[in-house]
């Protein structure tokens, strides 16, 4: 269940209580598990819920992989319940580490956003442009929303356009402009009693939906299994039944690539790569009471990986490391056609 769905349609507590059994049975996994269980505890009005979540992880002594998006995500659940002092403390800490992730820029930026503090969101988000994305042609994808970000914020300021918002331009494929978007004026059209510029407003209104709603979708993927090297080694030697999958390594690899283009050809959306260990496949096995050995077992684990928030997109941005493992980028590697 996404924590984007209606409130009538899913009972977010018992969402989010599910999601925190799950991490107790995958610790390896409790990171994006209790994101997602908090963001259902922040729906379900229970932010200082969440935040005992957000202080579970932070407090849990393993590494995580963006302790920085927790920290972001705590600011901005404190602020919405009165803790704004903290918040800001928390937001100021971030921005002075200067992360070059995206994700928690847009957070505090957004934050200080929707607490009217238009010139300190101007500022996080400019800061966060110029840190990843000075001297980038093409901004990958996962830093478009900074871009648009910045251009809403300085729509409302009444700034003039500058080369980031040229940029953003660039990158932003909706058939409404980001300036009809991000109008200040919008609002006051919702009063109108003018069907036509109600009807506009609802054509605006649906084209952020549907930009708000993929991007939510990106992270639950249609996801093909990959084993490393020596784990599919291990695995065919554990279980030779599956010698019949995988033939060789460089098979293994050239399917995944030629299934997500098919995949891609068909119209799938959102589509992403899983990375399997023999002993999460063990236990995984052991949890459905089938033996490894299995060959029907393994797109249910691969689906059960990307549930549990470990797919990676595909295909990677340009210029990325190729998804295989090789160091070489994707264009010189399997995405080179």
């Amino acid at each position: 269940m996404r924590p984007d769905t209606p409130a009538e349609n899913v009972d977010h507590i018992s969402e989010a209580a599910r999601l925190e059994r799950t991490a107790e049975l995958y610790p390896e996994d409790a990171e994006a598990l209790l994101l997602r269980a908090a963001a259902h505890r922040e729906l379900s009005g229970d932010r200082p819920a969440a935040t005992a979540l957000y202080d579970r992880l932070l407090a849990s002594g393993t590494g995580l992989d963006n302790p920085f998006l927790v920290r972001a995500l705590k600011a901005s659940n404190l602020w919405e319940y009165g803790h704004e002092a903290e918040a800001r403390a928390i937001i100021d800490g971030i921005r002075t580490a200067a992360p070059r992730d995206p994700a928690p820029w847009v957070i505090v930026a957004e934050a200080l956003e929707a607490h009217d503090e238009l010139e300190q969101a101007h500022e996080a988000f400019t800061q966060a442009a110029h840190l990843l994305l000075t001297g980038v042609t093409e901004p990958p994808r996962a830093t478009h929303p900074l871009l648009f970000g910045r251009h809403r914020v300085r729509r409302m300021l009444g700034a003039a356009h500058d080369e980031w918002d040229a940029l953003a331009d660039s990158v932003h494929t909706l058939p409404i402009t980001l300036d009809e978007l991000h109008d200040p004026k919008r609002v006051w059209s919702l009063g109108s009693e003018n069907p036509a510029e109600l009807e506009a407003e609802i054509t605006r209104l649906r084209a952020e939906l549907g930009a708000y709603r993929e991007a939510l979708s990106r992270p639950f993927p249609v996801a093909i299994l990959r084993w490393p090297a020596d784990e599919l080694a291990e695995l065919t030697e554990a279980y030779p039944s599956l010698t019949e999958e995988y033939p060789t390594y460089e098979e293994h690899l050239a399917a995944i690539e030629t299934a997500l283009r098919e995949l891609s050809a068909s119209g799938t959306p959102n589509l992403g790569i899983v990375t399997g260990t023999v002993p999460s496949y063990e236990a995984f096995a052991a949890s459905e009471g089938a033996a490894p050995g299995d060959a029907t077992l393994l797109p249910q684990y691969a689906t059960t990986l990307a549930a549990r928030g470990r797919a990676v997109a595909w295909p990677p941005e340009r210029g990325a490391e190729c998804w295989c493992g090789s160091g070489r980028t994707y264009g010189e590697c399997h995405g080179d056609a």
